[in-house]
């Protein structure tokens, strides 16, 4: 018997999937075969320090955080164009086409690339291009992530509430829950 994803029966709303760059960065949609090149950028224990599952670095664990990726089909792989590394990941997940919302999450970055405006710079490829098609963009943050707290507080979300989420494949761990209007970003970025 086939396993029905949500992303079966959502057949309307914006591809979540692009290929999205610039000039420095490039997001390219997560494929099964990336497996072995995301786990390298994600091995390091510091990087999973702060987020919900702090056992991310060990293969096995990392294996059903990938799975949950590509059945997500809105996750990327971020490749450094210079270098042309892969150096992390990120994604679009729950498109809401009632509340015209969705979720940016689940991102990552090798430990060398911290710190470099990395993280702020996909972050603005993907809130342009999404804004295209949603009023809201809305961020599921550990609550105990500081870090990532205060990268999306740079991109002008505010906290708007706590829930528990259940990852793919993991028990349900306290997140806030961050938002981003549309109006808002284009009148911070004079879009």
């Amino acid at each position: 018997m086939k396993k029905i994803l949500k992303s079966d029966i959502i057949s309307t709303g914006p591809d979540i999937q692009p290929t999205l760059e610039n000039e420095e960065t490039a997001l390219f949609p997560l494929q099964e075969e990336d497996f072995e090149i995301l786990y390298e950028a994600a091995s390091d224990p510091r990087i999973w320090e702060q987020h919900p599952n702090k056992d991310r670095w060990k293969r096995e664990v990392f294996r059903t955080f990938f799975d949950g990726a590509i059945e997500s089909r809105g996750a990327f792989k971020i490749v450094n164009k210079a270098t042309k590394k892969v150096i992390g990941s990120t994604r679009f997940y729950d498109y809401n086409e009632v509340k015209n919302s969705i979720f940016i999450g689940y991102t990552f970055y090798g430990i060398k690339y911290w710190g470099k405006g990395i993280n702020g710079n996909v972050k603005a490829m993907m809130l342009n291009y999404i804004f295209q098609y949603v009023s809201k963009v809305n961020f599921h943050i550990g609550a105990d992530n500081i870090r990532s707290q205060i990268a999306v507080g740079r991109l002008g979300a505010e906290k708007i509430g706590e829930q528990q989420v259940e990852y793919y494949g993991e028990d349900p761990k306290l997140n806030f829950v961050y938002e981003i209007k549309n109006e808002n970003w284009k009148s911070k970025n004079k879009i």
